[in-house]
């Protein structure tokens, strides 16, 4: 395997491209899939098999800004990105990129980056993880009891976004392909305070964002998937222009990545448009709980263990939402193709 190793001279370590190709397709799957740039895969793996933390934020924020661009455009054909609403973001977004970067490189300083960041990672995805899965259980639990539809904002799930629209600060925004109305504060503080985690953990925020986006702004699910990913292209590409020029960006290593990432982002973008918005949360919760132990195993020193977590459940995941595809797929080529009954008789 010797022979696929390539040297990484910002980073000062030899590295496996085969490994950095199917890190790059899985993350792309998911990412295109769930709206977020997959970087809670990317930055623990990358720190798992041998980046020190600070170089696997940067490396991982310059793929993720390449990666989300195909994943917008694609978004964007199926009507499923608010461009209004992620633009009203980015002011908040970038500030706190900036703000979450200084912090890290701080704690570099200070010798405590990869404890302090990787502890850090196991409260968010535990806490996220967790918020996701009550609201799947609490809308399934309804729509058995009242029949209830499922997709966006369906009856029996977490309704936060309702009372944070009655709190009118002016001035007050139409998004008109989200459907709704609120502050312009709203999506700017979100942006803030996503873009902080941004930096700190090494994502694009969207782990964060895309649950925000549905609960707190009031997205339908498919709309917050592509609305996520324009603003991790934003969030991306200043969190690699910030850790680049502290000399934390591997360039070579990132565009390996993007390349398979490429490919795997269009297979997830279609996915969406096969799959109910509740079923996207479901699995979006458990991919979350995968990562989580993955970076637990890390904390313990179980290093062998957590990079096989990690990658099998991002293999495992991305198997699912291909499944997913191709069923979605070969159901719309039966419909196509079965014949429509013709009416007889005269109508009334």
């Amino acid at each position: 395997m010797e022979w696929f190793d390539v040297y990484l001279p910002i980073a000062g370590l030899q590295f496996n491209v085969l490994v950095l190709l199917l890190i790059g397709f899985t993350v792309g799957v998911c990412g295109g899939f769930f709206g977020i740039g997959g970087a809670w895969i990317v930055t623990p793996a990358l720190n798992i098999f041998g980046f020190p933390m600070p170089y696997a934020i940067g490396t991982d924020l310059a793929h993720m800004g390449g990666k989300s661009i195909v994943s917008t455009i694609r978004h964007g054909r199926f009507g499923n990105v608010d461009y209004k609403l992620g633009v009203t973001m980015i002011l908040g977004t970038t500030l706190g990129m900036e703000m979450g970067a200084r912090l890290v490189m701080w704690l570099e300083r200070i010798g405590v980056a990869g404890p302090v960041i990787r502890k850090a990672y196991i409260v968010f995805l535990a806490f996220i993880g967790a918020f996701v899965l009550y609201d799947y259980i609490k809308h399934s639990c309804a729509q058995r009891g009242r029949g209830a539809r499922s997709g966006g904002r369906a009856a029996g799930g977490v309704d936060i976004a309702s009372t944070l629209h009655r709190i009118k600060i002016p001035p007050m925004i139409h998004f008109r392909t989200a459907g709704i109305t609120c502050s312009m504060w709203l999506p700017v503080i979100v942006g803030l305070l996503s873009g902080i985690v941004a930096a700190v953990l090494g994502v694009g925020g969207g782990f964060i964002r895309m649950p925000a986006l549905v609960y707190l702004i009031g997205c339908p699910t498919a709309v917050a998937v592509g609305t996520d990913l324009f603003e991790v292209m934003i969030t991306g590409s200043y969190g690699a222009f910030t850790f680049g020029v502290k000399g934390r960006v591997e360039i070579i290593a990132a565009m390996w990545m993007l390349a398979s990432a490429a490919v795997g982002a269009q297979i997830g973008t279609v996915a969406v448009k096969y799959v109910r918005g509740y079923s996207i949360r479901l699995l979006f919760a458990v991919t979350i709980y995968l990562a989580c132990a993955s970076v637990v195993l890390k904390q313990l020193k179980m290093d062998g263990y957590a990079a096989i977590v990690i990658m099998v459940a991002a293999v495992a995941i991305c198997g699912v939402i291909i499944a997913w595809l191709v069923r979605g797929m070969l159901r719309e080529i039966a419909s196509k193709r079965t014949p429509r009954p013709v009416a007889t008789g005269s109508t009334q």
